[in-house]
């Protein structure tokens, strides 16, 4: 049995920027294909060349049970390794032939790595809001629904004071086209026109996500776990007093509360406060946190399996990360594809230290393009017991749903001075 053929997919169903990316390998044995998630979606291009003139001719006509040394080789040959566009790549084709074995084993994927540790997986949903209140309201709804794990963020990663400049219309409740500075806090740099941007403060974090977590734990009760994302958007000493004023309100976990090229403040932080920390979604190679692991200064460990490579290596990293009692949080936003969160489901049910998933609500057309695609049920997921990843993609749907260019919005966050800031 080889690889015949290698392809990959563009497609857009779900509104703007949430491009997903779809790699199908073929097989010499009829029928028998794999598929697997490359998603990327600010640089979707970048991929979508790297599988279709790269990885995949490489891979073409080789044994598809050989998954191990198929990986190390993608990763190597190119000379220069890692990054978030060659490893999106890999993922695609390494997720593709973990799908492919189970096929070939009649058995879903977490069967292969040694069956349930669980009988679902819980997940924790995203409650957003321009108050407290609304935030509040969200979050019970959710908890109406049997979700038992909920993210809270006001006003988004920006915050209700986020203003836009040179972007075009901002949401109806903030706006700002300032062509001069008025000296204002929000004011854009001295000398002329606002740099295009989505403006935000940091400071209004330190004030306003502590009122939020008190007023949801008055509100809510004890019962539901609460957790917030940071999104790196504080200065590394700005994040650790965010962490201990967070601290009455008992987080379930902390998340992304400073960036990568920060992380040695995280042993000041774990000096500071027991509030849980999750990191890791920035991470290329499991190389770059085996440091922090061994250190114990995370909880959770939150990569997001395709920008690491795939499955292959998501697993080995789960093992180091139980040797040291750090458990696992996949990356789950809307814009990982169908394939990629029923790659994160099956891991999630064979992994024991396993600890929470993210879930972004599934739109109908995508249960229309992706057959097989788990579902939310009493706040838990499932794989549908199906050889592989139990999942279908149906390239006609695809099809329809063609991918734009345009650059996202968020992506161009800058401080009150107009600086530049990390997304």
């Amino acid at each position: 049995m080889k690889i015949a053929n290698v392809r990959v997919f563009l497609t857009q169903p779900c509104g703007p920027h949430r491009r997903l990316i779809v790699v199908r390998v073929e097989t010499s044995e009829p029928g028998l294909y794999g598929l697997g998630c490359a998603t990327f979606t600010q640089r979707h291009r970048a991929v979508e060349a790297a599988v279709r003139h790269h990885l995949g001719p490489r891979v073409t006509g080789r044994d598809p049970r050989n998954i191990e040394d198929l990986w190390q080789e993608m990763m190597v040959s190119g000379y220069w390794r890692n990054g978030p566009v060659l490893n999106n790549a890999i993922s695609g084709i390494d997720m593709a032939l973990w799908d492919i074995a189970g096929k070939r084993a009649g058995l879903p994927c977490h069967d292969l790595w040694g069956g349930r540790c669980r009988p679902a997986v819980p997940v924790y949903l995203h409650a957003d809001g321009a108050t407290k209140e609304e935030v509040a309201d969200r979050a019970r709804a959710l908890m109406e629904e049997g979700v038992r794990h909920v993210r809270c963020q006001i006003g988004g990663y920006s915050g209700v004071g986020a203003r836009r400049a040179g972007l075009g219309p901002a949401p109806a409740r903030r706006e700002m086209t300032p062509a001069v500075s008025t000296g204002g806090p929000d004011a854009p740099a001295p000398g002329g026109a606002a740099f295009a941007g989505v403006y935000f403060d940091p400071r209004e974090k330190l004030r306003e996500v502590p009122r939020l977590f008190a007023h949801l734990r008055a509100a809510l009760g004890d019962e539901v776990e609460l957790l917030y994302d940071v999104h790196e958007r504080l200065e590394p000493i700005e994040a650790v007093a965010l962490a201990k004023a967070l601290e009455p309100y008992r987080l379930f976990f902390l998340e992304d509360v400073v960036a990568p090229e920060d992380l040695e403040w995280l042993a000041m932080l774990r000096a500071q406060t027991c509030t849980p920390i999750a990191i890791g979604e920035l991470f290329n190679h499991p190389h770059e946190m085996t440091p922090f692991i061994q250190r114990r200064l995370l909880d959770f460990i939150r990569v997001h399996v395709s920008q690491i490579g795939g499955v292959t290596p998501a697993i080995k990293l789960a093992h180091l990360c139980a040797a040291f009692g750090v458990r696992t949080a996949w990356h789950g936003p809307g814009d990982v594809s169908p394939v990629g969160m029923a790659a994160n489901v099956h891991l999630d049910l064979a992994l024991h230290n396993f600890g929470i998933q993210e879930w972004g609500v599934r739109a109908e057309v995508e249960y229309e393009m992706f057959p097989g695609l788990p579902e939310l049920r009493g706040g838990c997921v499932d794989a549908n017991g199906r050889p592989g990843w139990g999942i279908e993609f149906r390239e006609d749907v695809a099809a329809r749903y063609p991918c734009d260019d345009e650059e996202p919005e968020w992506t161009r966050a800058r401080r009150p001075d107009g600086t530049v800031s990390r997304p």
